[in-house]
């Protein structure tokens, strides 16, 4: 289905049982929605019904060219706008890598829309930012997004030799040539991958004003074999949520969680959303 919010056009994927108790589920880069097709049918068989949206600059319909117009909370509030197309007035949000930074977002500065909250990877972004100065460790995980950041230079790069550096990314993940080409045919379009990297273009200090610890009840999965999200930053989240608060940690897993370990997701988002 198509939702037009805010005068964009998103792409979003429905499913589950009319009636079931709503959730929305956030993508990270390099990604789309199809990052959740195993782990929705977990929950449309415990009666949820999902909404996996393609989020600003994945779907085509959405794709604004200022790099401003990808501030996380304008991201935010697309998701809010989307959850008022749908009427749905809370939901239980679910967001990975970028999703789980939007996620949260949407928690913190509007949190009357959310039921419940399961971050995948990517911990409160205080605990982001702080683990970031302070552990060189996290510092150079989150090295990568320097190239990101240079407009030209990275699309030159990520999509030299049929996308050689860009299919790179999933390694470690488990993912067939045929599922990580899934996720990188749609970035081959003009101006896609631009769009997708714009989220990082975006990044600002002034995007942590104003957050404070989140205050609804929060999940946050975090896997030993993520490559960009250490242990620091993974620990300290639990300093940054004055809610009922879960960690679950996945051995063995890369930062590809919800590809590589879906039922590991599905049921910590059951447990949250039906405990």
């Amino acid at each position: 289905m198509q939702i037009t919010a805010r005068g964009l056009t998103f792409d979003v994927v429905e499913g589950g049982p009319e009636g079931g108790a709503p959730v929305l589920l956030l993508h990270g880069f390099p990604q789309h929605s199809g990052e959740w097709a195993a782990v929705t049918p977990h929950l449309h068989a415990a009666g949820l019904r999902t909404y996996a949206l393609d989020q600003r600059g994945t779907s085509p319909g959405a794709r604004p060219e200022a790099v401003e117009a990808y501030r996380i909370t304008e991201c935010a509030l697309d998701v809010v706008a989307v959850l008022d197309a749908l009427g749905v007035a809370a939901v239980h949000l679910v967001g990975h890598d970028w999703g789980a930074v939007c996620a949260w977002h949407v928690a913190l500065r509007h949190p009357e829309r959310v039921r419940t909250l399961t971050a995948v990877s990517l911990p409160h972004p205080h605990a982001s930012a702080h683990a970031t100065s302070t552990d060189p460790d996290q510092k150079a995980r989150f090295g990568y997004i320097k190239l990101f950041r240079q407009a030209g230079v990275a699309e030159e790069r990520l999509l030299a030799e049929d996308a050689r550096r860009l299919r790179r990314l999933f390694d470690g993940s488990g993912l067939s040539a045929e599922a990580v080409d899934a996720y990188v045919r749609p970035l081959l379009e003009p101006g896609a991958l631009t769009a997708a990297l714009n989220w990082y273009r975006a990044m600002s200090p002034l995007d942590l004003a104003g957050l404070g610890p989140c205050r609804v009840p929060t999940t946050y999965l975090w896997s030993d074999g993520d490559l960009a999200v250490g242990p620091t930053a993974a620990r300290a989240c639990a300093e940054h949520v004055a809610a009922d608060y879960r960690f679950v940690p996945l051995a063995g897993i890369s930062h590809w969680i919800p590809d590589q370990a879906p039922s590991e997701v599905a049921a910590a988002v059951l447990a949250r959303s039906l405990g």
